[in-house]
C-alpha cells in the first residue's frame, strides 16, 4: 500500500471515530460536521482507487453516507 492510500485510510478512520464520538455525545452539529468529513474522505478515496468503504471492524460508527 502506498503512502497516499495509507493517509486516506487514516483520514477515513479518524472521521469515523469523530462520527461515533459526536453520536455518543448527542452533539448534532459535531455529528453533521463529522459526517461531512467522512463523506469527503470516502469520496476522495474512491476517486483515487482506495477501498475505504468498509471500516476494519465492520461498524461505520452510525454514519449513514449516501456516497
Amino acid at each position: 500500500m502506498d503512502g497516499f492510500a495509507e493517509a486516506m485510510l487514516e483520514r477515513v478512520r479518524v472521521a469515523r471515530e469523530a462520527v461515533a464520538a459526536a453520536g455518543r455525545a448527542g452533539d448534532a452539529y459535531a455529528l453533521a460536521v463529522a459526517c461531512d468529513e467522512l463523506d469527503d474522505a470516502l469520496r476522495i478515496a474512491r476517486a483515487n482507487g482506495v477501498d475505504a468503504d468498509l471500516p476494519e471492524d465492520g461498524d461505520n460508527g452510525g454514519a449513514e453516507t449516501g456516497g
